[in-house]
């Protein structure tokens, strides 16, 4: 799955002459470009896509957001590591019954 996550700007720094960002998504920080939101500042709240920030948000709403997403576990799904979640399905999985 793909979501479009909120996030909070944590600190904005220029690499290779694109504006990037550290932005936290409920615990799970990642680099984002800040391209299309070019006046954001460090501790607003954006929504992220594919690695870039394309609307910025209240702080209200992304929390709000932020608690839906976790209690679906779509955070995990969208930020977890994949193979530890893949292991995890593989050790939940009935057996086969023995032939």
């Amino acid at each position: 799955m793909c979501l479009a996550v909120p996030g909070q700007v944590v600190d904005i720094r220029q690499e290779d002459g694109i504006r990037m960002a550290s932005v936290d998504f409920g615990g799970v920080v990642k680099d984002v470009c800040l391209d299309y939101l070019p006046d954001i500042t460090t501790g607003e709240y954006a929504i992220v896509h594919v690695g870039f920030a394309i609307q910025r948000l209240d702080e209200e709403s992304a929390l709000a957001t932020l608690a839906l997403f976790k209690e679906i576990d779509a955070l995990d799904e969208e930020f977890g590591d994949p193979w530890a979640r893949a292991a995890a399905e593989a050790d939940q999985a009935p057996e086969e019954p023995a032939p």
